[in-house]
Order: C-alpha cells, then sequence, then structure tokens
C-alpha cells in the first residue's frame, strides 16, 4: 500500500509511475490529497478543541475554590458544549480515515522506473532466451496424452474425486512431483534459504497483507465457516510471517523457503490453453522469499532471477525471461519478471514462473520495519518472492520435451530423486 505521505510529496511522480499501468490516475491522487488536507485540518481542530475542553475543565475547579460559582457554572456549560464539538470532531475524523483508507487499499503498487508500457503479455519485454527447442515428429503427444498413455496423472479420475483442474498423480508420476520438490528445495537450501512448513489456511490479514484481498478474492478458495482462505501461494503465509515486525538492519537479508499446495480458482479458464496441466485449482510449488533493505532490493531481485534460471537450465528445458510490462503486473509488484519453458509437443510457451520485486508495498500492509544500528526511527523493509518452481507447466514440458520410442528420458538431475531414468 502506498503512503499518504509519499503521495502526498510526489504527485505528479505517481500519476506518471500509475499511468504505465495504464491508470489515469489525476483525479484519485488529488482527492486522496483533498482527504488528507481535511483529515489534517479536522484533526487541528480537534486538538486545540481537546486543549480548550482541558483547559477550561481546570479553570473550573479554581472558580468553585474561589466561590465564583456562577462563572463556574458557565464554564461548565461552555465544556458541555465543547465536549459535543469533540464527539462530533471524532466521527468526522473517522469517517475522513476510513475514505482515505478505503481509496488507497484499491490503488496498486507504483511500477519501478525500468518497467516498459504496455497493456497486454504481447507488450512483455524478452531479456534472454537460451535452450535447445527439440524437434520432435509430427506423431509427438501433448502431455496429457502422454499422462494416459504410461498412465501417471490421472485426469478423469481427479474430476470423480473433485473437480476438474484436480488430477490424480499416479506411481511414477508422483515419484516426479516427489522429486521435484525435493530438488527444488534442496537447491533453495544450498542458495541460503532457511525452509518453512506453513499452514495452508491463511486469515484475512495475511491475505490482505500481501496484496491478494481485496484484489484477487475472487480467485481464492473461501472457508466461510472458519474465515479462513485456502491459500494461492506460499507467499501469503511465509511473507506474513514478519506482519507486525520490527526487524534490525543487521537481520537483512532474510530468506525463506516453503513448499506447499496452492489452489486457485482460476475463475473464467476455459479452452484449450487450460488442458491437462496447463492451469490447474491445485498444484504443487516451491516459493522464494526474502525481506531485504531498501537499498539491497533490487541487486536481491537479480539474484533470485539468476536462482530460477539456474534450475530450468538444470532440468534442460528451452526457456525465456520476460520483463512484465505496466498492463501485465500483479496489483502489489513494482517489478516482475516471467520465465516461461517451451512445451515442444503443444508448441508453446508455458509461464512457470513469477519473480517479484514489491518494495515497500506489502511492507507498508503488513507493518514490516527494521532500524539501523542505533537509530530510534524505523523503516519499511523491502519484499521479494518467486516461484522456484511452480511444478506442473515444468512436469508437462518435461514429458513432452523428453518423449522417444522407448519412453520419456527423465532430466539427468532428477535421477538421484526418482531412482529411475526412463518412464515407460
Amino acid at each position: 500500500m502506498l503512503t499518504v505521505k509519499f503521495i502526498t510529496e510526489n504527485r505528479n511522480e505517481v500519476i506518471e509511475r500509475l499511468a504505465i499501468r495504464n491508470i489515469e490516475a489525476t483525479e484519485l491522487v488529488d482527492n486522496i490529497i483533498c482527504l488528507d488536507g481535511e483529515k489534517r485540518a479536522t484533526q487541528h481542530f480537534l486538538d486545540n478543541t481537546k486543549s480548550e475542553y482541558n483547559s477550561l475543565s481546570k479553570e473550573i475547579g479554581i472558580l468553585m475554590k474561589n466561590g465564583k460559582a456562577a462563572e463556574a457554572e458557565s464554564a461548565k456549560q461552555k465544556t458541555a458544549e465543547l465536549k459535543e464539538e469533540i464527539k462530533r470532531t471524532e466521527e468526522k475524523l473517522e469517517e475522513l480515515e476510513k475514505q482515505l483508507y478505503n481509496i488507497l487499499v484499491t490503488i496498486p503498487n507504483l511500477p519501478h522506473k525500468t518497467v516498459p508500457r504496455g497493456k497486454t503479455p504481447d507488450d512483455n519485454l524478452k531479456t534472454r532466451e537460451s535452450g535447445n527447442i527439440p524437434n520432435l515428429p509430427e506423431s509427438a503427444l501433448p502431455h496429457w496424452e502422454l499422462a494416459k498413455k504410461y498412465d501417471i496423472i490421472d485426469f478423469e479420475l481427479g474430476v470423480k474425486l473433485t473437480g476438474a483442474g484436480f488430477p490424480v498423480y499416479k506411481g511414477k508420476g508422483a515419484k516426479m512431483q516427489r522429486a521435484l520438490i525435493s530438488f527444488f528445495l534442496d537447491e533453495a537450501e544450498r542458495a541460503g534459504y532457511t525452509e518453512i512448513m506453513p499452514p495452508l489456511m491463511v486469515n484475512e490479514d495475511s491475505g490482505f497483507g500481501t496484496g491478494q484481498l481485496p484484489d484477487k478474492e475472487g480467485q481464492m478458495y473461501f472457508v466461510g465457516l472458519d474465515n479462513f482462505y485456502l491459500i494461492p501461494t506460499a507467499e501469503v503465509p511465509v511473507t506474513n510471517l514478519y506482519r507486525d515486525v520490527i526487524l534490525n538492519a543487521t537481520d537483512f537479508p532474510v530468506k525463506n523457503m516453503a513448499y506447499t499446495p496452492c489452489f486457485r480458482r482460476e475463475a473464467g479458464s476455459y479452452g484449450a490453453h487450460v488442458r491437462g496441466l496447463n492451469r490447474l485449482h491445485q498444484f504443487d510449488k516451491v516459493e522464494i522469499v526474502q525481506l531485504q533493505h531498501p537499498d539491497k532490493s533490487y541487486e536481491t531481485l537479480d539474484e533470485m532471477v539468476k536462482h530460477v534460471e539456474g534450475l530450468v537450465q538444470k532440468l534442460e528445458l528451452p526457456y525465456r525471461i520476460l520483463k512484465l510490462c505496466g498492463g501485465d503486473m500483479g496489483f502489489a509488484s513494482a517489478t516482475t519478471f516471467d520465465f516461461e519453458v517451451f512445451a515442444a509437443a503443444q508448441k508453446k510457451w508455458l509461464e512457470v514462473s513469477s519473480v517479484s520485486n514489491f518494495e515497500s508495498f506489502q511492507a507498508n500492509r503488513m507493518k514490516l520495519r527494521f532500524k539501523e544500528k542505533d537509530d530510534k526511527k524505523t523503516t519499511l523493509a523491502h519484499t521479494l518472492n518467486g516461484s522456484a518452481l511452480a511444478l506442473p507447466r515444468i512436469l508437462a514440458s518435461i514429458l513432452e520435451n523428453n518423449q522417444t520410442e522407448k519412453g520419456i528420458k527423465v532430466p539427468k538431475v532428477l535421477v538421484p530423486y526418482t531412482n529411475f531414468e526412463w518412464i515407460d
């Protein structure tokens, strides 16, 4: 969440940077500045009225002590009027604060100055592409057909148990899932991340803290009886570990990782692009999260991008890295890099990771602050996260790209985890 102070002190910059997201924010920003000015004036009036009330209350006792009953009675009448004025002013102030807050929570994060302008994914900037796209025969099968052929994923059984988007992994398919999870966790541990095993449901405060609420409420599964939400990503509980926490600057970087199932309603998704593993309601993912000093967060973002790049390279998958344009970025992000791998049978690029710097946006919502050494003043930290990696489309690409007449060859890096080299 943006601070009122930043908005009022940087009006033109806020308007210009929101324009990168294709938001015309002039009226919105001016409304915030106007409400903030009215709030400040109301607070000033309230403070003066309370001061007058307190002074007059003390004076009543002195007047009574000195036998000035008539003057004391007049003062009492005045304090009664001031008390009513204070009540009205407090109600007005509360309403102004509510109005201001309700506007602020709807404003997305400001894009970093390097974010390209654009409206759709077609406007994203390709920063890097690497790896060899396999030349498969015309008879090559998409992963959902391979899954059926080798009996490793049962989509129909998932429909029977739950519904579309909840596949059942079987045999070597289940072992491949476990292998990928273990591989991703081991790689993150080697990179200095501490493993967390968080709850799979969070409360409303946690959803608000990382920006899922109120922006993505319709995309989250809601457990109404308890007012909990199933997590759409481990980012939510792991980042919220530090909600209402004050760190020391020497604590940075804070590096956590977590494997969790993730749950997304994906409302409105349909068509060929959602077949098989391309889009699921429940899927597995390893997430990396960092808290960092504002001066070092973009250096950290580059480090996290390199970490994810190393994973797809070790899996021997062709990939490309995209810098998202303003119109394609998430609500809370200041900068996002997407990773896509190529699924050769489908002949399409599939997104497998987003790595983002949220700067102080989430930290302000969570009240996550830090102190420099010997400094009483607190400053908002920066938060970052990345998928490292989401499993479904990675598995889809591995199955499609590595299919042969003999079977599906398992990437070398996974063999120590699977204990088999072929799915056949």
